[in-house]
């Protein structure tokens, strides 16, 4: 009998634990997305690393539009429509926003993708380049193809230092961000599409 007391015990302690620790989470998010809302807009330069090669992207985010320039593509979100211009095959897709193409640059969304369709969990700090980085643990309610993403923020700034994403078959990416700046001045047209720019590339229109 005692032993079954103390494992109702453990487990009742257990949930307890599990509750602080996601509200803890929740709690640490909603602050960055609070912060990340007080700037005008945003410009980082990261790093991606699929775990075989790193290259190196740029992104403007103003509120939700954003323009993101990584591996030769630009991709630009003006609030409705996303706009994937690739040079190499002289092609600009457009999709809607919902569209799952829409994803190619995960960048674009770093500081807001969690708030829907995620559970959270409190994991692992660590020092790293003399930050202090709190990891959330968060876990998709419908895992098509990631199984969890780490989410890396900077307890001293509140800013994303990095994310990372683990597939279903083990593979990992991770995008750091190598410099964060706040509130540039920004052309008026920068989150426009202009067609005649491109007037020899196919519109590949996918709505």
């Amino acid at each position: 009998m005692k032993r079954l007391a103390t494992l109702i015990s453990i487990f009742f302690i257990s949930i307890s634990t599990y509750a602080q620790n996601a509200a803890a989470a929740k709690t640490l998010l909603d602050e960055v997305s609070a912060k990340t809302k007080s700037y005008n807009n945003m410009v980082i330069d990261f790093s991606f690393n699929n775990g075989k090669e790193e290259t190196s992207g740029k992104a403007t985010i103003q509120g939700e539009k954003y323009v993101a320039e990584f591996m030769g593509i630009t991709q630009i979100f003006d609030g409705s429509k996303t706009y994937i211009i690739n040079p190499n095959d002289e092609e600009v897709t457009i999709a809607s926003a919902n569209s799952a193409e829409t994803q190619a640059v995960s960048i674009g969304n770093l500081l807001s993708f969690y708030k829907k369709g995620y559970s959270y969990v409190w994991d692992k700090k660590q020092t790293i380049n003399g930050k202090t980085i709190q990891y959330i643990k968060l876990i998709p309610t419908d895992k098509k193809s990631v199984n969890e993403i780490y989410l890396g923020i900077d307890t001293k700034t509140k800013n994303i230092y990095n994310r990372t994403d683990v597939y279903k078959g083990g593979s990992k990416s991770v995008i750091t961000i190598k410099s964060f700046k706040t509130n540039q001045t920004l052309s008026k047209n920068l989150f426009t599409f202009t067609k005649s720019k491109y007037p020899n590339y196919y519109i590949n229109n996918l709505d």
